[in-house]
């Protein structure tokens, strides 16, 4: 009878261990009210603390690369709005170097598909693209899972923040989801603005700027995402050393050759150089482009066209009030939020 005893109390301690080992604590996700409806499946990957505080380590970790160094924060500093401000293109594992502009990372949970040429529509699967990027991180699930395993830390964290406290890779690619669905950026001066909040007024000149916007720059970049999670052509002339063919890698349809994925204008005073392959360092150097520096490149999006004429006509005026407006799209909180730090 004692030894029945025994064995019940070991049981009870065991399975008591087991549900302590869990920690249910869950994330809401709040949606800002100036945003469009969240495309992220939050109940298939619903975020908890745990689960959060584990990606965002994964996030900084940079022994999931091949050279011990390069993490996903090294190619997305949070000061600089979660991109690689100064590189035009990004440097991965020894100093290797890609051909694209690293894209900032904010409010992914509202976007259709991700990278510049759309090459994954789930983003708990996004991360496998640059950690087995022989450019970027190169990196092995196996060799990550194997050191993971071994360090008392992540054996803690992935039993905190999973049920089976498995570190096993759909683990460790929903780590990372929770971490990315979660930063969100809509605090910026233009969002107080539109919510009516104190803080929100804007200038006699940035209110023009947004005049400017809605009626030349909105249709690509739409709702207060400024991205329509499209692909097109915007008349970039063709790097013929790297002869970069956009959404064409992904679908090998003809129509996508030299198309690329409408990047969210949030934050972006904080993240030259831009465009797909960082060529221009200034936002007045942007404008220019759409202004003059168009060319009549294969499948050039049509609303670039009116006659004979290529490219949106912007006199000085115009282009001053335009980044004047976009300034206000600055969300210093985001930028600072230490959730999103590095440990």
């Amino acid at each position: 009878m004692k030894k029945l005893v025994v064995i019940m109390m070991i049981g009870m301690l065991y399975s008591c261990s087991n549900q302590e080992d869990y920690v249910d604590v869950p994330l809401a996700f709040n949606k800002p009210s100036n945003f469009p409806d969240v495309v992220y499946n939050l109940q298939n990957n619903p975020p908890t603390q745990a689960g959060f505080e584990l990606g965002r380590k994964l996030f900084y970790e940079g022994r999931l690369s091949s050279d011990g160094l390069v993490s996903c924060g090294f190619c997305h500093i949070q000061a600089d709005a979660f991109t690689h401000h100064g590189h035009s293109i990004s440097h991965g594992v020894n100093n290797a170097q890609g051909t694209r502009n690293s894209p900032p990372i904010q409010n992914l949970a509202f976007q259709t598909a991700f990278m510049w040429d759309g090459a994954t529509t789930h983003l708990d699967l996004q991360p496998i693209i640059p950690f087995t990027s022989p450019i970027e991180m190169n990196g092995n699930f196996d060799a990550a899972l194997t050191m993971m395993k071994s360090d008392a830390t992540y054996k803690k964290m992935f039993k905190n923040a999973f049920t089976d406290g498995k570190i096993n890779s759909e683990n460790m690619l929903k780590a990372l989801g929770q971490f990315m669905t979660m930063m969100v950026s809509s605090n910026s001066r233009f969002d107080k603005y539109r919510r009516n909040e104190l803080g929100g007024e804007l200038t006699a000149t940035e209110l023009a700027g947004y005049a400017v916007f809605n009626q030349k720059c909105a249709t690509c970049h739409a709702t207060d995402l400024f991205t329509d999670n499209s692909y097109r052509n915007n008349g970039l002339p063709i790097n013929p050393q790297v002869n970069d063919v956009g959404r064409y890698r992904v679908t090998e349809l003809e129509s996508d050759r030299y198309k690329f994925k409408v990047p969210s204008l949030r934050n972006i005073e904080l993240t030259a150089p831009y465009m797909h392959d960082g060529r221009f360092f200034t936002l007045e150097g942007v404008l220019e482009h759409y202004n003059s520096g168009m060319v009549n490149t294969p499948n050039l999006d049509p609303l670039f066209t009116t006659g004979t004429t290529l490219g949106i006509p912007l006199n000085t005026t115009e282009k001053s009030q335009l980044i004047a407006f976009l300034k206000t799209l600055t969300d210093m909180e985001f930028i600072h939020d230490v959730r999103f730090s590095e440990f």
